[in-house]
């Protein structure tokens, strides 16, 4: 049999399966040779990681202990991850990511992937990687992927997520070595480290976290010198497409940022959970002395219009002062790394501290 038309039939075959799995999962938080270990990985699902789920807790100390013991620059080297152990035989060349999480990441460390799968709310690369991210190719979405893209570009290394391709993993692992972390979010300081475990590059992840606490030093300093004891109240609103507002909590990414920050939230936010949603016609719930607002997707599918035109929200004593901004998507809720992480706390200086 040729080489092409034996790529053409495993292609066949792994499509086939992964069409088989798909059937068994379903999306959660809206938004090749020597792999996994598919005994550990049996009876891993996205429902247990998803908000809410047993598991779902406990996903960064799981994330933490996860990665390899391999010494720099040693190749193959063998990475423990959400799914099982993979074998991972020589440097990676050719990355697929399969959310912006692990995009962030290898562009962070100097990778140009060659394929990537977006959110169904923000299909093109964002603006804030375009410059160093290079041009993959699409593969789907993080809820849809397309296996016969995948396989197509011939990776050497696929990184995803538990949460958003759990059912997936066995048809990516037949195409090459593939890492999984457990979720993204707020366990994205873990999922970097894991990414970097095996890309071989955690002296540099390490170093570019050393950067971010730094960075959070310096505005924790500036707070404490505008606002003393008595730090502001920051509310965290994000307007879905689903007509649902979301009010972040300490489990997410930004919430992270925050608290690693020292910036207090509102009552209803400092929770250990995602987010709290609310209705439009209870806009109130959102109030702090200053709101951050993000739009997923188009605004016009989402309620922020009614909910910003009702007559709670013109009270809100952030809105009267005049601390009640729209902020990028991109990176505040949907960045999930490194990368949009210093770009956030950027602009917490500039709106809390400048």
């Amino acid at each position: 049999m040729s080489l092409r038309r034996r790529h053409t039939a495993v292609v066949a075959l792994v499509v086939a399966a992964g069409l088989s799995l798909a059937a068994c999962g379903s999306s959660s938080d809206s938004a090749g040779s020597g792999t996994g270990n598919g005994a550990a990985a049996k009876g891993k699902d996205k429902q247990s990681v998803a908000k809410g789920g047993k598991d779902f807790g406990s996903a960064a100390d799981k994330t933490a202990a996860m990665g390899t013991d391999a010494a720099p620059g040693r190749f193959p080297r063998t990475v423990t991850h959400a799914m099982g152990t993979t074998v991972i035989k020589t440097r990676p060349t050719r990355v697929v990511v399969l959310d912006v999480g692990e995009l962030d990441n290898v562009v962070s460390l100097g990778v140009k992937p060659v394929g990537y799968a977006p959110s169904e709310g923000s299909p093109e690369l964002p603006s804030y990687l375009k410059k160093d991210g290079g041009q993959p190719k699409s593969v789907g979405t993080i809820n849809s992927l397309n296996l016969e893209a995948i396989a197509g570009l011939h990776p050497d290394l696929i990184l995803g997520s538990q949460l958003r391709a759990a059912p997936q993993y066995a048809a990516l692992s037949k195409i090459a070595p593939t890492v999984f972390s457990i979720r993204p979010g707020f366990t994205w300081k873990q999922n970097y480290l894991l990414n970097a475990a095996a890309l071989d590059k955690t002296a540099e992840a390490k170093a570019k976290l050393a950067d971010y606490d730094t960075r959070i030093k310096a505005l924790d300093a500036k707070l404490d010198g505008r606002f003393g004891a008595h730090k502001p109240v920051v509310s965290m609103v994000r307007y879905m497409q689903d007509g649902k507002t979301r009010l972040y909590g300490n489990a997410s990414f930004i919430g992270t940022i925050l608290k690693d920050a020292g910036i207090p939230r509102p009552k209803i936010q400092d929770i250990d959970d995602l987010a709290v949603e609310i209705s439009a016609e209870n806009i109130d719930k959102a109030d702090g002395d200053y709101i951050f607002t993000g739009v997923y997707g188009d605004p016009g599918t989402t309620d922020k219009a009614r909910a910003q035109s009702n007559p709670l929200w013109k009270n809100l004593r952030a809105v009267k002062a005049g601390h009640a901004f729209d902020v990028p998507d991109e990176t505040w809720y949907l960045g999930l790394g490194v990368t949009a992480a210093d770009q956030v706390v950027a602009d917490l200086t500039h709106y809390l501290a400048g």
